[in-house]
């Protein structure tokens, strides 16, 4: 397992290569972005367990679109199955990785509690909104940059990681390690990407919804209907579909064994 270190300019590269990519099959390529959606929420509202069950099958299913951005590079057909397939492919570790993400992402939350007292935990954890109303006057500022700030290394440390678990049959520790090394030794062209998915799914896409706004002010919500979602199931399937060109240009493509 060896990870290659690339220039800055790779970055802007991933966002051309997922637009190229979502192109051969925008049609297909976003359903499974929409299935990927509705499945988690799906789960997400299953009494007492379904937030669970949710971060167990998220690293599956990543790798599933991974799978599907990579057939369409290779013009392979895709479909369902390439989406739940993700799930069969070193299914234990998948769900451990999830599990370990899971534990990880409230151990942060429970860790923002020293800078406010708990607000940021109980309004994520909040259930209606009579208990976000009871602290949403509280100041978020310092939690929501430790929690940041704390995430970050977490990110770095799962990006590759189902991926390298599906693909290259790594445990969770070496392809939680070997994730981290390559975010990190490509802290450049990260940089660079994360600029371009700026530009991309935020500023181009406002500066649009704010313009129309302009010229249709009465329209606010039919604009914000016929043009935002449109927009929306362009921009995530390519965001998809940069993961894993950045998979593909730092690890290199290797065949499912």
């Amino acid at each position: 397992m060896r990870a290659q270190t690339l220039p800055a300019a790779a970055g802007w590269r991933w966002i051309v290569a997922g637009l190229a990519i979502f192109r051969r099959n925008p049609l297909t390529f976003s359903m499974l972005v929409v299935t990927y959606w509705f499945t988690v929420i799906f789960l997400n509202v299953l009494p007492l367990i379904g937030a669970v069950a949710a971060s167990l099958v998220i690293p599956g299913l990543s790798v599933g679109l991974m799978q599907a951005a990579r057939n369409l590079e290779r013009s392979q057909p895709i479909g369902l199955q390439t989406l739940y397939g993700g799930l069969k492919e070193n299914t234990r570790t998948l769900i451990g990785l999830g599990a370990l993400y899971l534990c990880c992402t409230l151990g942060i939350l429970g860790a923002s509690t020293l800078a406010d007292g708990g607000d940021l935990l109980r309004y994520m954890l909040a259930s209606s909104r009579a208990e976000r109303a009871a602290v949403e006057d509280a100041d978020f500022l310092l939690p929501s940059l430790v929690v940041m700030i704390m995430l970050v290394p977490l990110l770095m440390a799962y990006w590759f990681a189902p991926v390298l678990a599906a693909w290259h049959r790594l445990p969770i520790g070496k392809s939680l390690f070997f994730s981290f090394v390559a975010c990190w030794i490509n802290w450049r062209p990260f940089l660079a990407y994360s600029i371009g998915l700026l530009l991309f799914a935020g500023v181009v896409p406002g500066i649009l919804l704010g313009l129309l706004l302009i010229l249709f002010p009465g329209a606010a919500s039919l604009i914000a209907g016929l043009v935002m979602v449109p927009i929306a199931l362009i921009i995530a399937p390519v965001i998809f579909a940069s993961f894993y060109a950045s998979y593909r240009d730092i690890f290199g493509i290797s065949e499912i064994v």
